[in-house]
């Protein structure tokens, strides 16, 4: 009888030790909505670009998750701490993607702007830049224009050629005509969009026919030189006027010097205002 009580004794303390065991482990399981929201609220709180966005409210969605992790309780208090906490993760993410996408917009408009500011500063290069082009373009000109003696009228620039170009009743041209000419030929390479009208003209000695043909033969020898300088052979036209336009009186030698002469008369640009 003294062991069947023993026996009996022993088996108590067996079952009472299992029935312990089985409420510790119980009470020490956490159950899945808990981890589900610790998972959540940790996926947040990794996320580089939200993370840092609603500091306030992600240590509140901490406190409320620690909250429902604090077992044992009854299932109608978990329930409601679990979805306080939720709702807080909830809360807080919304605020963060907010922020981030209000810092995004502002990236943005701050990129658009750069842009803006890049666009117009490349404009005002550019414009800076063909200002001075043309700038440089009208000094060179200038001097080129001086350089050749021209003159300019309603008809263009115009270059005046004395009776150096030709012995007396010649139209070939002398043997150091080319230097003479070597400055137009040079403009006229440099200015393809000009046209040219060659136009020869003489003193009242001999008569109108002589001095008709003579005046033509010498505007034709300036335009093969020029055309043989490279000029297009379309843009010269070479005219003679013979005697009809003098531009001194006939009565006196240096007067007669002064008539015999060839105008080259260069046309203004196409594109010139």
């Amino acid at each position: 009888m003294k062991n069947l009580n023993h026996a009996y004794k022993n088996l108590s303390i067996v079952v009472l030790s299992a029935i312990l065991m089985s409420a510790c482990a119980t009470s020490s399981k956490v159950p899945s909505e808990v981890t589900d929201v610790r998972n959540k609220l940790q996926r947040l709180q990794n996320d580089p670009q939200l993370a840092s966005r609603a500091p306030v409210s992600l240590k509140e969605a901490e406190e409320a998750v620690r909250a429902a992790e604090k077992l044992p309780k009854e299932k109608g208090q978990l329930d409601h701490l679990v979805w306080v906490a939720d709702r807080k993760i909830d809360i807080a993410a919304a605020q963060a993607q907010a922020r981030y996408l209000e810092d995004q917009r502002k990236v943005l408009a701050e990129q658009r702007e750069k842009s803006r500011l890049d666009a117009r500063t490349q404009e005002a290069d550019a414009a800076k830049l063909d200002a001075e082009a043309a700038r440089k373009q009208a000094e060179d000109l200038q001097r080129q224009v001086a350089e050749l003696n021209a003159k300019a009228t309603d008809r263009g620039l115009v270059v005046t050629l004395g009776d150096v170009l030709f012995e007396t009743g010649k139209a070939d041209l002398k043997g150091g005509a080319a230097v003479n000419l070597a400055k137009l030929s040079a403009f006229l390479n440099q200015h393809p969009d000009r046209t040219v009208t060659i136009e020869g003209h003489t003193d009242s000695v001999g008569g109108d026919d002589y001095n008709q043909a003579l005046s033509q033969r010498r505007a034709n020898s300036v335009q093969q030189f020029l055309v043989s300088q490279g000029i297009a052979a379309n843009r010269l036209t070479a005219i003679g006027k013979g005697e009809s336009f003098p531009v001194a009186g006939n009565d006196d030698a240096a007067g007669r010097q002064m008539n015999r002469r060839v105008e080259v008369v260069i046309a203004n640009s196409v594109t010139a205002k």
